[in-house]
């Protein structure tokens, strides 16, 4: 009874001797197996390097920033940031195979887009469910008409009796280059003290016609396609 113990005893101490050198054997390929870069600053730390070409070179000298020189032909991504793109609809095996991450069927796995913007799920979009301004159209189908402003104090230049628009004020260098072609006069910050002339715009605030006409003058309105003047017809 005695020896059948000692035997059992012994084989213990054998598996338990074969497993630490099994671990340690282990450890050791693990830690040998590790790809190293001297893509690091020296302190001792590893990064994973998806570039096989890169993980085998050596960069010590691109590592010395004191006297290395960087020019446009020795310039290189950061070690890890450049991943080659993901292959799509190549089987099972590849992560992304056969539905490419879009699933087996419904709206979203069809192709093109699958809803228009703005669309909420069948449920009131949040552009119907906010209130609306009386009298300025909001909303998907509408547009506001740009202007290009002109104030009534840069009229001040012109001459008593002439008549202006942009292109005369542009030449006389009243007004800068505009990034409209429509032209819209409006009130300025300083008096309007021209008198007896003659605007032409394709647009008038009301302010500045009352403005323009107390003072003598006269405003006419302008075709936005043909730039022509719009004769007013004086009813009999």
């Amino acid at each position: 009874m005695m020896k059948n113990v000692s035997i059992v005893l012994i084989a213990l101490a054998g598996l338990v001797a074969s497993s630490d050198a099994f671990s340690t054997f282990m450890g050791s390929s693990l830690r040998t197996s590790v790809p190293t870069t001297n893509a690091g600053n020296g302190d001792g730390m590893t990064m994973k390097l998806y570039d096989w070409k890169r993980r085998d070179a050596d960069e010590s000298a691109i590592n010395d920033v004191e006297s290395f020189e960087f020019t446009l032909d020795n310039l290189r991504p950061a070690p890890g940031s450049r991943k080659s793109r993901t292959r799509k609809g190549r089987g099972i095996a590849a992560g992304q195979g056969a539905t490419c991450g879009f699933g087996m069927r419904g709206q979203k796995s069809r192709s093109g887009r699958p809803t228009r913007p703005g669309f909420e799920g069948g449920q009131t979009p949040l552009y119907r469910r906010l209130p609306k301004f009386t009298g300025r159209p909001m909303g998907p189908g509408h547009s506001k008409k740009q202007y290009n402003i002109i104030k009534l104090d840069q009229l001040n230049n012109v001459d008593s009796g002439s008549v202006c628009n942009f292109e005369s004020l542009f030449t006389a260098g009243s007004v800068t280059k505009s990034k409209y072609d429509t032209h819209k006069i409006v009130v300025g910050k300083d008096d309007f003290t021209a008198k007896d002339i003659t605007v032409q715009a394709h647009a008038f605030t009301k302010t500045a016609r009352t403005a323009i006409e107390d003072a003598g003058g006269k405003c006419e309105l302008l075709k936005p396609s043909t730039g022509e003047v719009i004769v007013e017809t004086v009813e009999a």
